[in-house]
């Protein structure tokens, strides 16, 4: 595994040198994790190679751009395609799999809370494009999710300094919350459009 780790060291070296573009382009990719890339790119703040508006605001231009590949890779290509090259893009089956559960039990508002929970979050973009959802309003969920995300990993990759590399460690207390929002937005969710569809039953035209 060792070339992994070397891989990962290259890209982040490549994302150091291109400062707040790098960041932008080291989400899109899709290579290594969006929270190393970002707490990487709070490392850069705190070292004075990047600003911290800047970063926040080419993370999520990048964050949501790799959601958009996702969707079109969805859209056209559909689950056929994933399951054999989603690997290349951090993708399993066993995702795909999750995600197609979630957005058929939940709709299309599942793709603002679900990038918050862990297995989903990266992969639910795809039944979004294999179902074709307006690209305008998955945009608009996508970037809505992606900026408190992006703000606290670069954050925490900030506060971290050079030891950024244990975000995975750091981040734990301040990402359950998150997930326990998301799950609370989610059934929520559910019961507004279980009422609304009875209500519908009720009043039938």
């Amino acid at each position: 595994m060792a070339w992994i780790h070397d891989m990962i060291n290259m890209l982040l070296h490549w994302v150091q040198q291109l400062g707040e573009w790098g960041i932008m382009l080291g989400l899109m990719i899709e290579v290594i994790p969006s929270e190393i890339v970002l707490a990487y790119g709070g490392y850069l703040v705190s070292i004075g190679k990047v600003s911290f508006i800047a970063a926040i605001i080419f993370g999520t231009i990048g964050g949501v751009f790799a959601q958009l590949i996702v969707y079109a890779i969805g859209r056209y290509g559909g689950r056929p395609f994933l399951e054999k090259f989603g690997k290349y893009i951090l993708i399993r089956k066993h995702h795909i799999e999750k995600s197609e559960e979630w957005f058929q039990k939940y709709g299309t508002g599942v793709i603002f809370s679900a990038r918050f929970v862990p297995v989903v979050r990266h992969a639910i973009s795809i039944p979004a494009g294999i179902s074709k959802m307006p690209v305008g309003k998955f945009t608009l969920l996508t970037t809505l999710a992606v900026i408190p995300w992006t703000i606290l990993f670069v954050y925490l990759g900030y506060a971290l300094g050079d030891q950024w590399e244990h975000i995975n460690e750091k981040a734990a207390p301040y990402v359950q919350p998150f997930i326990l929002v998301a799950l609370a937005g989610l059934t929520l969710y559910f019961v507004i459009k279980y009422m609304k569809s009875k209500r519908r039953e009720g009043n039938p035209k």
